[in-house]
């Protein structure tokens, strides 16, 4: 059959083709990218941004009263109460016993009160949302106990689940079916306002926030923008009540701070060790207090006493070895930063290793069984670790202590961004000339962490290959 002229009608016979072409397929218009930004046009968003702003009044003055509450009880329990009771000043041993005691009423709330006395910072900052309203009682006891009597951890977990579950308990009584989505906003939301000037400058609270919920993309700047403008009202509601009581803000800060030189290749040296060493130290830290928590949890009651009275017996051991308070031992360490940094001169180099040896062992301890958060102790155990290299050649003070206080965060936390944010900011001009360093610090400690931390084991117990 010969084949057909130029012109004539397609298909031709597969004898003038030799084999079968392939059909295009029919051409179809593509359908219309998502809109990630939609949800901001819409009214309910300007709802949502509305509530976010009248919530963060009355979260961030609860988060005040509860800063403002740990304090007094610090004051009670250590400065007050063996006043009372005939001693002239706080003895040495005192810590031993008290801690003991909380210890044991941290111990009875977990077991008891619904919620567990909330996050248990050995496992570090999870996002986990907003708390049930019938828990926020226990996390409120456990942290407030553990916080007042010197355990070795910061406020900032239980505020941001105080907040948090304080913002959807309150949104809820308004709209009672609220979305799930919403829900979440909101939650978010108090959380930024109880922990708005925390750090020091509202920014900060928002990045830790942002970095625990592993936000990003596009739908990041959706769900930031109601938590700045929360953390905003809450920093102003902070300055605002510390002018008002007198009491101050009980934001982080540093004071004077001394001067930092232009980075040179000795300092990036350093930036290395240092990053290297927050690691290795990092996560002997957290497997410690992961192996203690395991323990812990069998015997909670008794065994978390024990934990109170190992605390309380690391701050004897330093003070009379060392001649200083055993308070630098207790407590966060966020008050001691700025003193640490503009009085380093008051502590040998044998009392700077003393002191981070006692105070990571305390660390542990206090992860593995008190409530309350992980950041500060953190930065204090690598600003001591960064004050004492400095005696060292080539690592000036201000930048140990910046590098330090980043490369341990990071350890810690697992928060890159969080890390070099806190480690410069608080260092104000200072802070800009250092930065570089934090930040090859922080680089090498995140990266060395992660190799540390074993794979998490799949659904048929085998581990991935490590790349």
């Amino acid at each position: 059959m010969p084949c057909p002229a130029a012109g004539a009608p397609l298909p031709r016979p597969p004898s003038c083709r030799g084999a079968e072409e392939p059909t295009t397929p029919p051409v179809t218009p593509s359908a219309a990218p998502e809109d990630p930004y939609a949800a901001v046009r819409t009214r309910k968003y300007a709802g949502l941004l509305l509530t976010a702003a009248v919530l963060g009044v009355p979260v961030s003055a609860i988060a005040f009263g509860f800063l403002a509450l740990v304090s007094e009880l610090q004051s009670l329990t250590y400065t007050e109460l063996p006043k009372a009771l005939g001693f002239d000043a706080t003895p040495s041993w005192w810590p031993v016993p008290l801690l003991g005691v909380a210890r044991l009423l941290v111990g009875l709330v977990v077991r008891r009160l619904p919620g567990g006395g909330g996050h248990r910072p050995a496992e570090g900052l999870v996002s986990t949302g907003a708390p049930p309203a019938a828990d926020l009682p226990g996390i409120v006891l456990a942290a407030l106990v553990s916080l007042g009597v010197g355990a070795v951890l910061g406020p900032e977990a239980p505020l941001i689940a105080l907040g948090g579950g304080l913002a959807v308990r309150a949104a809820g009584r308004v709209e009672r079916d609220l979305p799930p989505d919403a829900r979440s906003l909101v939650g978010a939301s108090g959380s930024f306002a109880a922990v708005s000037a925390l750090l020091g400058p509202p920014l900060l609270g928002a990045f830790l926030l942002m970095e625990v919920a592993g936000l990003a993309g596009p739908m990041r700047g959706v769900v930031l923008v109601p938590g700045l403008l929360s953390a905003g009202i809450g920093a102003l509601i902070f300055t605002g009540l510390g002018s008002w009581t007198g009491l101050g803000t009980y934001s982080l800060t540093l004071g004077e701070v001394p001067p930092a030189a232009t980075p040179d290749a000795a300092g990036f040296g350093w930036a290395l060790v240092l990053g290297l060493a927050a690691a290795f130290a990092g996560a002997g830290i957290r497997r410690l207090s992961l192996a203690l928590q395991e323990r812990v949890e069998r015997r909670t009651v008794v065994a978390t006493a024990v934990m109170g009275l190992v605390v309380g017996a690391l701050a004897l051991v330093y003070a009379e070895t060392s001649g200083k308070e055993g308070s630098e031992i207790l407590y966060s360490g966020e008050h001691e930063l700025g003193h640490l940094l503009s009085a380093s001169t008051e502590h040998s180099v044998g009392a700077l290793v003393l002191l981070i040896v006692c105070k990571s062992l305390a660390y542990c301890a206090s992860l593995s069984c008190f409530r309350g958060g992980p950041v500060f102790p953190a930065m204090f155990v690598g600003a001591v670790g960064g004050v004492a290299l400095s005696h060292l050649p080539g690592l000036e003070l201000t930048a140990g202590f910046a590098v330090g206080v980043g490369a341990m965060c990071v350890a810690m936390l697992r928060l890159p961004m969080t890390s070099v944010l806190l480690a410069t900011l608080l260092l104000g001009r200072e802070g800009v000339t250092v930065m570089p360093l934090v930040i090859v610090a922080v680089v090498v400690a995140y990266v060395v962490t992660l190799r540390l931390t074993p794979a998490p084991a799949d659904r048929d117990g085998v581990r991935p290959e490590a790349g």
